[in-house]
C-alpha cells in the first residue's frame, strides 16, 4: 500500500470537485476548494475520523467496499477507480464482473433528483445507490449485505417483509418480473456467478421461485405504472421510468407521480418528512 500516493490523490480528487457535483448543498462560504473531508465521509459512508487518517497518511489499508464507496463518493472513472485499488494494494475489479461501480455520469443524474424517489440498481436488482426520498418511500438498503442485498433474492427469502410494499393482488406479476431479470443476468453472469448462487439459494428453499424458474421466461424490464404500499401512507400511484447504462449492466430508476394527485402529496410528505416514522 503507498500510502503517500494515496494520500495526493485523495487530497487532489476532492480539491477537484464542488458540492454541486455531487449533489450537495453549496452552503457557507467556504476557505478552500473542493469537498470537505466530512462531506467526503459522508457520500462514502464513513466515519470522517477514518477519511483523515487515510489523507494524513496514517490509516489502515482500506477494504474493497470502502474502496468501492470512496470511488463513487469522489466520481472517479473507472480508470481512476482501478488506480484507487492497486495504490491500496488490491487488485484492479474485473470490468466484465463487477456491479457496484456506478459511473459519474449516472450519479450526476440522480444528484439532481431531489424530490422524486430514485435509485440505481444492478443486474440482479441490487440498490447500488439512492436518494433520500427513496429511502424514506422502500427504505433504506445501505445496511444490506450479502445475497439480501438482491430484492430478487429477499422476494422470495423473506416474503412476509420484502412484498409488503405491494399490493397483495401485484405480488405474483412481480415475482414472475423478478424471476426473469433473473433469468436474464444468468444468462450474463454465468452459473458460477452471484446470479448463480441465488438461484441456487433460491431453488433450495422456495418452491414458488422454482415453479417460476422451470417457466425460463426471460425479461428485464420495468413496470411504466405501479402501486407501492407504505407503511402509514398506504398506496401510492407512480409511474416508472428507468435509465439504463450503455451496457445495461445497471439502470437509474425514477418514481413520479402525477402532478395535483393524491400520490403526489404523498411523496411531497414523504420527501419532507424523510426516514423518520410517521
Amino acid at each position: 500500500m503507498d500510502r503517500d500516493a494515496l494520500a495526493e490523490f485523495l487530497l487532489r480528487r476532492r480539491e477537484s470537485l464542488t458540492p454541486a457535483d455531487v449533489g450537495l448543498s453549496t452552503g457557507a462560504r467556504r476557505r478552500t476548494a473542493g469537498l470537505r473531508r466530512e462531506e467526503v465521509a459522508q457520500l462514502a459512508m464513513m466515519s470522517t475520523d477514518y477519511y483523515t487518517r487515510l489523507e494524513q497518511r496514517r490509516g489502515p489499508q482500506p477494504s474493497v467496499q470502502i474502496l468501492t464507496s470512496l470511488a463513487r463518493a469522489l466520481r472517479l472513472t473507472e480508470d481512476e477507480r482501478d488506480y484507487l485499488f492497486r495504490l491500496c494494494g488490491h487488485s484492479a475489479p474485473d470490468r466484465a464482473r463487477v456491479t457496484d461501480y456506478v459511473r459519474p455520469g449516472i450519479l450526476r443524474v440522480l444528484d439532481r433528483l431531489h424530490d422524486t424517489p430514485a435509485f440505481v440498481v444492478s443486474l440482479l436488482d441490487e440498490v447500488l445507490v439512492q436518494n433520500d426520498a427513496s429511502r424514506a418511500l422502500v427504505g433504506d438498503a445501505s445496511a444490506l449485505t450479502g445475497l439480501d442485498r438482491s430484492g430478487i433474492y429477499r422476494w422470495f427469502a423473506y416474503p412476509d417483509d420484502e412484498r409488503r410494499r405491494y399490493r397483495e393482488v401485484d405480488h405474483p406479476r412481480q415475482a414472475r418480473a423478478l424471476v426473469g431479470s433473473l433469468r436474464a443476468a444468468h444468462g450474463v453472469m454465468g452459473a458460477r456467478s452471484r446470479a448463480g448462487e441465488i438461484v441456487a439459494e433460491l431453488t433450495a428453499r422456495s418452491p414458488e421461485f422454482v415453479e417460476l424458474w422451470d417457466a425460463h421466461e426471460v425479461s428485464r424490464r420495468f413496470e411504466q405504472h405501479k402501486v407501492m404500499v407504505h407503511p402509514e401512507l398506504g398506496e401510492i400511484e407512480v409511474d416508472c421510468q428507468a435509465l439504463f447504462t450503455e451496457d445495461e449492466s445497471q439502470a437509474l430508476i425514477v418514481l413520479t407521480a402525477a402532478p395535483g394527485s393524491e400520490a403526489a402529496s404523498k411523496l411531497e410528505f414523504l420527501r419532507v418528512l424523510g426516514t423518520q416514522n410517521v
